[in-house]
């Protein structure tokens, strides 16, 4: 017999600054990517946050190009894509494991990341959970991280600036470092 589980889910963060995520994706797996991408986007768009898009070759480049983006950059979370299915070696388990841990590092570092990788026996169970109608685990990952930033900025204050750097904020920076003081 079967029994009935039901899922919690946490009402949407609202903002009251903008919000910039990053979607790092893998798409060694296209269709299943286009579908977590998909899901991503929808959340993203649905709590009026704005996103970018970057591919990695495969889920192990993943976690080194929201770090490189989080050095580089300034986005307020980043959203982890991509799909490891399992095959006839071992290869499953580092990509997996390896993956997964370097998010952890990188999320207790204080990054907002919300893990989408998924981790499958097989494509129809890689197809039902990228679908965002069905399970749409790119969603859940977006969520995941607008949630972090939530966090974020209820106990440690917004970031001055969402994704970018304004012209005029860099002039008067570099005017004070100079010496001078704003007019």
């Amino acid at each position: 017999m079967a029994s009935s589980v039901t899922h919690h889910m946490l009402a949407r963060p609202s903002f009251e600054a903008p919000v910039k995520l990053l979607i790092v994706v893998a798409p060694y797996y296209k269709e299943i990517a286009d579908a977590l991408v998909d899901g991503a986007r929808s959340e993203i768009t649905a709590s009026g946050a704005t996103s970018e898009l970057v591919e990695v070759p495969g889920a192990l480049e993943i976690p080194s190009a929201i770090a490189m983006a989080e050095r580089l950059s300034n986005y307020d979370g980043y959203v982890a894509l991509g799909c490891v299915v399992r095959g006839a070696t071992t290869h499953y388990e580092t990509v997996c494991n390896d993956s997964s841990r370097a998010l952890t590092l990188l999320g207790l570092q204080g990054l907002n990341i919300g893990n989408g990788i998924l981790t499958v026996e097989n494509m129809a169970q890689a197809e039902e959970r990228a679908n965002p109608a069905d399970m749409n685990k790119g969603g859940g990952a977006a969520s995941a991280a607008l949630h972090l930033v939530a966090l974020a900025r209820k106990w440690g204050g917004r970031r001055t600036t969402a994704g970018f750097k304004p012209e005029a904020d860099s002039l008067l920076l570099a005017d004070i470092s100079k010496g001078s003081s704003p007019a």
